[in-house]
């Protein structure tokens, strides 16, 4: 059952394992995406196979990283989805040198320190000290960049002439406004959900973590109704996906006030490039059969 929707997910996931050896598509990119806002789920699969090869007792915390030396096995699982979408990033760049591609690669590079610093702070047990500080300078650098192109490019909202304040012009989901400064609020709020660790004092690190990862999904599953509404705009706007095309002319229809002359005439114009059109026929198929001879 839903064998071909099974297919397409691996081949899909597989493809990112691959980026930058063939030509980067909105599924992959959007795939990409998803894996981004699992980051507490990758970073913890080293944990789990340590808890399950020690055993669940009181010695458990040895395999986080708070403190543990293996902090770098978790580093590396949690920035593989950042680093396959810089990879992506870099490749449509390549392919179509828009500068856009490398500014959005930028955004995942930023991620990528500030999860080093992130961890390596908590290698060193959570103390205050510069490794701190350089975290914090990172971790809002990349929370700003992320949430302004959230908002300005993957959601193409807070457009100047609007009809609604802050959004855009066209949008399909009109009979819930309200949901768009829901998602434009809340989606800035959890990109600043790293400032939970920062406290001393409250609930056990391991559970902030979870808080964090639970809400991160959150914001990935509304963020998702928005960029695919963008991309499906976009699409619209280029043609690429209509129901109407436009025509090359503009076609009238003939007046009632016409008399029987101006039908004259219609008839003769419509016998003519009827005439034209058939000699037309007839020297177009050797110029598609040149045309593929060239191909």
């Amino acid at each position: 059952m839903f064998k071909s929707s099974r297919w397409w997910l691996i081949k899909n996931v597989s493809k990112l394992l691959t980026s930058g050896l063939h030509r980067v598509e909105f599924a992959d990119f959007w795939m990409g995406d998803q894996f981004c806002s699992l980051v507490f789920t990758l970073s913890n699969l080293y944990f789990v196979g340590c808890v399950y090869a020690r055993g669940i007792d009181d010695t458990w915390r040895h395999c986080t990283s708070n403190p543990g030396p293996r902090w770098g096995v978790a580093f590396l699982l949690a920035s593989l989805p950042l680093l396959v979408r810089l990879v992506q990033s870099v490749k449509r760049w390549v392919d179509s040198r828009l500068i856009t591609h490398l500014i959005n690669g930028g955004k995942y590079g930023s991620g990528i320190i500030q999860y080093l610093f992130y961890f390596l702070w908590r290698e060193q047990g959570g103390k205050r000290g510069p490794i701190f500080v350089i975290w914090c300078v990172f971790a809002t650098n990349y929370s700003l960049y992320a949430g302004a192109w959230d908002l300005l490019m993957d959601w193409s909202l807070l457009r100047p002439h609007a009809p609604y304040p802050f959004l855009r012009p066209s949008l399909l989901y009109t009979n819930h406004i309200p949901f768009y400064y829901f998602a434009i609020i809340t989606n800035i709020l959890i990109r600043f959900i790293w400032v939970i660790y920062i406290p001393e004092d409250g609930p056990d690190f391991i559970l902030r973590t979870f808080i964090a990862g639970m809400l991160e999904a959150l914001r990935r599953w509304q963020w998702n109704f928005l960029r695919l509404e963008n991309e499906h705009l976009g699409n619209i706007d280029q043609y690429r996906v209509t129901r109407e095309v436009p025509l090359p002319y503009s076609y009238d229809e003939p007046s009632h006030d016409s008399d029987g002359d101006d039908e004259d005439d219609a008839n003769d114009r419509m016998s003519t490039s009827s005439r034209s059109w058939k000699r037309g026929r007839g020297g177009s198929g050797s110029d598609r059969t040149a045309a593929g001879v060239d191909a």
